[in-house]
């Protein structure tokens, strides 16, 4: 078993930036994604991780602002967020997957951190 904390989430105004961090309390391989949940709607993938960092894969509504990222000797995952918008106003959660594939839908998550609340005024 292995638990999840994020943190780096907080208020910004539109066109801002945040860095949110998924600390694992210990060393893994496995993959590791992003999701976020806005009140009302349902929880929604934003992006993923391979455990080896060398691919990732988003959903479609990042089109190129968010980075995902990873350093494994930190047992840290990131997601860079440039040009915010107000729509990006959610609860994030980082979550780990134990299968070698790279997957969007919240059942294939084994293992969630608490989430970190962003907000983005306009």
């Amino acid at each position: 078993q292995v638990q999840l904390v994020e943190s780096g989430g907080g208020s910004v105004q539109a066109g801002g930036s945040l860095r949110l961090s998924c600390a694992a309390s210990r060393r893994t391989t496995y993959n590791m994604g992003w999701f976020r949940q806005a009140p009302g709607k349902e929880r929604e993938f934003v992006a993923a991780i391979t455990w080896a960092g060398d691919r990732t894969y988003y959903g479609d509504f990042v089109k190129g602002r968010f980075t995902i990222s990873r350093d494994n000797a930190k047992n840290t995952t990131y997601l860079q967020m440039n040009s915010l918008k107000p729509e990006d106003t959610a609860v994030y959660y980082c979550a780990a997957d134990l299968s070698a594939l790279l997957r969007r839908f919240t059942g294939a998550y084994a293992y969630w951190g608490p989430g970190t609340q962003v907000t983005v005024s306009s």
